[in-house]
């Protein structure tokens, strides 16, 4: 079982209008109840998606 690590680094972000609204909608359809939780998933599946991809492969 993996070690909880306390999470000790703040980031803030500000969104717009339109990016709310989207963001409320897409948690009151699917019933998310924590939004910090949401963002900081999907961020970081983002990052190491991407980390992944830039990886060196023997074959391409």
């Amino acid at each position: 079982m993996a070690r909880k690590q306390p999470r000790e680094h703040r980031v803030s972000i500000l969104l717009n209008e339109q990016e709310q609204r989207a963001l409320d909608r897409f948690c009151e359809r699917y019933g998310v109840s924590n939004r910090s939780r949401l963002i900081r998933e999907t961020l970081m599946r983002a990052i190491l998606r991407q980390i992944d991809n830039d990886q060196p492969t023997l074959f391409d």
